[in-house]
């Protein structure tokens, strides 16, 4: 193992085009195209990808084409029955840890590569990783921008257009760029699902 690809998962810097990372990443993204080329009828082809793209993939685990991921996917762990819409781009060159039931809008970005402010360095191409972890039940609305680093509580949902720069703690609802706590999820959630729309099921 080359020591650049020691340094994927510990935040230090290293040279992402190192010879030895990019053998194995290519191997991933090649199953990652052939995902984005298949039909939406042909789920089967679509689930046995998924369980070779991943890190984990939960049961029930449904993306919409097309996804799109540094790593072809395979440093995602997606929890059971999570939901993905189209154009979800995880930079994926550490872990990203999404629970159970979570729902994730169109357009979603989730990065955890950074580089130095340093021009110097971002002139050799160096890059850092951070994981970002998001919890169960969470939905994270259309065109949201998780940064490095992040964790996202469970139960949890982000307004559409969010760029999350800190952490956001369990069982609210946040949004903003910045990325802020707007309020909890309270009684008046449990009564009403859209404005004065009540629950009647």
């Amino acid at each position: 193992m080359s020591g650049m690809k020691e340094k994927l998962h510990s935040g230090e810097l290293y040279l992402p085009m190192d010879d030895e990372i990019v053998k194995e990443q290519v191997v991933y993204q090649d199953l990652l195209c052939e995902y984005n080329q298949t039909k939406p009828s042909e789920s089967e082809k679509r689930a046995k990808l998924l369980k070779q793209m991943l890190g984990d993939c939960g049961e029930g685990v449904y993306i919409e084409a097309p996804f799109y991921s540094n790593f072809g996917g395979h440093h995602c762990h997606f929890g059971k029955m999570v939901y993905v819409n189209y154009g979800l781009t995880c930079v994926d060159d550490t872990h990203i840890y999404i629970g159970d039931y979570t729902m994730i809008g169109p357009n979603v970005t989730i990065a955890t590569a950074g580089h130095p402010i340093l021009p110097e360095l971002r002139e050799q191409a160096y890059q850092y990783n951070m994981p970002v972890r998001i919890g169960r039940n969470c939905w994270i609305g259309a065109a949201v921008v998780v940064m490095p680093g992040i964790t996202i509580g469970d139960n949890t949902v982000i307004g559409a257009g969010s760029i999350v720069t800190k952490d956001i703690p369990a069982n609210v609802v946040a949004v903003g760029n910045p990325c802020r706590v707007m309020r909890e999820i309270n009684e008046h959630d449990k009564k009403y699902y859209y404005k004065d729309r009540e629950i009647q099921l």
